[in-house]
């Protein structure tokens, strides 16, 4: 298993919970003799802390271990950032779901401990990469670790588009929009708008249809390595947005063109030994357990 000496710790903004476990985490890893770097928007929180501090890029650069303390949004965040660097990331629950962090904030040194002694997998997660263009010209791309959403922005008013997939036509739709989402995602917004569970070691994307003006519209489940192309309806008369894990967001225009396909760089995730994605399911979503009262 890799050592890791250079510690990040990116954590939520907005949390006296997070900057508590965050002092924890500072003086565990101190305790170990690494070296702890925090992410130069959590440091202004915590003044006097007497660390290194650098922004999110340069946490990529110089670490060989991230540790978010927050939520799945934090985590989403920290993986879009450390995804190009390959710099595996670990995550502290101090959210209200955590599906992505695994750690308890009552249990950080025990954990946090078992990893550093090479107690851990490591689980690679594909991010999806979206560009818009207009008139052959890029006007916005992000990328996303759960989703790409094409949706109404403030209106409500559907849209209309047009979907292929690996330049084949698939359908016209009219309807509130259209997520698009990898494994990892399909227990976010594609869950709640109907879409399948997926595995998360499946290689597929998952399109799911929001609430469209058709019986007929289902989710679709196809292969990762799939382009996907929407064309906006060049009759629209609203300006709708695509949306990346519902933090980044760019406008579109009528008739403009947004490709999403797998993005290169996948983030590394770390897991406790005893990690279980169909445990987490269960617990996050209050599946049935077994018959007797057994684990």
């Amino acid at each position: 298993m890799e050592q890791f000496r250079n510690i990040g710790i990116i954590g939520r903004l907005g949390s006296v919970q997070v900057l508590d476990t965050i002092r924890r985490l500072k003086k565990f890893l101190l305790g170990r003799h690494l070296n702890v770097i925090l992410d130069e928007t959590i440091a202004e929180l915590l003044p006097g802390h007497g660390m290194q501090i650098s922004s999110r890029n340069s946490l990529g650069e110089t670490c060989d271990l991230v540790i978010v303390v927050g939520g799945d949004g934090s985590l989403l965040g920290a993986a879009r950032a450390m995804a190009r660097y390959r710099v595996p990331v670990l995550g502290i629950n101090r959210g209200s779901l955590g599906f992505l962090t695994d750690i308890r904030p009552d249990e950080l040194e025990k954990r946090v401990g078992e990893v550093l002694d090479g107690q851990y997998t490591m689980e690679n997660r594909f991010l999806l990469e979206a560009q818009a263009k207009r008139r052959n010209e890029p006007v916005g791309e992000s990328d996303a670790l759960n989703d790409v959403v094409l949706h109404p922005g403030k209106s409500t008013r559907m849209i209309e588009f047009e979907l292929f997939i690996d330049g084949q036509f698939v359908y016209s739709q009219k309807s509130d929009g259209l997520i698009i989402a990898t494994p990892t995602g399909s227990t976010a917004y594609a869950l709640s708008a109907g879409g399948p569970i997926m595995q998360p070691k499946l290689d597929a994307v998952v399109i799911v249809p929001m609430h469209p003006h058709t019986l007929s519209s289902r989710p679709i489940v196809v292969n990762g390595n799939s382009e996907l192309k929407i064309v906006v309806s060049s009759n629209l008369q609203i300006y709708p947005q695509i949306s990346c894990d519902g933090q980044n967001h760019f406008t579109c225009a009528p008739g403009d063109t947004i490709t999403i396909r797998k993005k290169s760089q996948r983030l590394n995730l770390i897991h406790p030994l005893d990690y279980n994605y169909y445990e987490v399911c269960r617990t996050k979503l209050g599946w049935g357990s077994r018959l007797g009262g057994g684990d």
